[in-house]
């Protein structure tokens, strides 16, 4: 049996990160769009994305 997986180069992390990042503000982008333009779940839904991507990236740099 082996044990816990190795974690990941710093410089994967970082890269991981950064893609997360960037995602994270398309998201945020499109829901400051969608409650521009009146539409509400839209704007809902893209806040909700930009937060979990945003999330898992941080979760990605912490525990890698």
């Amino acid at each position: 049996m082996s044990g816990p997986p190795a974690r990941r180069p710093i410089l994967e992390r970082l890269g991981l990160a950064l893609i997360a990042l960037v995602l994270g503000a398309l998201f945020g982008g499109m829901a400051v769009a969608a409650w521009i333009g009146g539409e509400l779940f839209l704007a809902v839904m893209g806040g909700i994305g930009c937060a979990m991507t945003l999330w898992v990236g941080g979760l990605t740099l912490i525990r890698g």
